[in-house]
């Protein structure tokens, strides 16, 4: 892992190799907004504009696919008031996506347990993914209520079913069957997780996936994070030799 946060030289990203999957842990708004004083639901409003600048960005440098960590499994147990701001920051979102994005060649997808919301947070997910479906350019996929342990669990019993019904064998299940059962079924693994706010956890995002993905740590909270950070965290990456556990 690489940890910085002193500014850097500008990258230019057209002379760098860049993955094909980026994943984000969008990490540090209640941080941000503690620092200035504010409420933590400041923070997370920050955060969604940062958001927006940096999947545009992502877009137009040319990566194929970009996971964000919206809201774990874990976030429901912040207190009351900071969920109910966060449920209503999400659904001025979603109704802002479907109107801002609209001009934008982005494939919108959510992943985690849907049913966690309400109704109408479901249907404009729903609204989302179903507007963008046809388009051809950066698939996003927003993890919302996910977690990877639930993820895995939920694969693990599909599979498990299958097999109890008949319609698979043991000896069928390889790691391509569960990488195929889980949320990003059909996509690359991620090349490389930028986590800001210089925690070094995984915190539960995309635990299966991110066998041998490359960690670029980043001494920054997710409110501050410019396009310039993600130009430095693709120039770290673009110097790593991965071997896949080969020589």
């Amino acid at each position: 892992m690489a940890l910085f946060g002193k500014k850097q030289p500008q990258t230019d990203v057209s002379e760098l190799i860049l993955p094909k999957h980026v994943g984000i842990i969008m990490d540090g708004n209640g941080r941000w907004a503690k620092k200035r004083g504010l409420p933590r639901k400041a923070g997370h409003t920050e955060g969604a504009r940062t958001f927006r600048k940096i999947t545009r960005y992502c877009s137009e440098i040319g990566i194929q696919y970009l996971t964000v960590y919206a809201f774990s499994t874990e976030n429901w147990r912040r207190p009351e008031d900071e969920v109910g701001a966060l449920m209503k920051l999400f659904k001025s979102y979603l109704e802002e996506a479907i109107r801002d994005f609209k001009d934008d060649d982005i494939v919108v997808r959510f992943i985690g347990d849907k049913n966690g919301f309400s109704p109408e947070l479901r249907e404009l997910m729903d609204e989302n993914e179903e507007c963008s479906r046809e388009r051809q350019g950066m698939v996003l996929n927003i993890a919302m209520n996910y977690g990877s342990r639930d993820e895995i669990v939920r694969a693990v019993r599909a599979i498990a079913a299958d097999v109890r019904d008949g319609r698979l064998s043991e000896d069928e299940i390889t790691e391509q069957l569960v990488s195929d059962h889980l949320y990003t079924a059909g996509q690359p693994d991620p090349d490389l997780i930028i986590r800001p706010s210089g925690e070094y956890r995984i915190s539960n995002f995309l635990l299966w996936q991110s066998a041998y993905t490359e960690f670029v740590i980043m001494n920054k909270l997710w409110p501050d994070f410019q396009k310039e950070d993600l130009d430095e965290a693709l120039r770290i990456y673009s110097q790593r030799n991965r071997r896949y556990g080969g020589v």
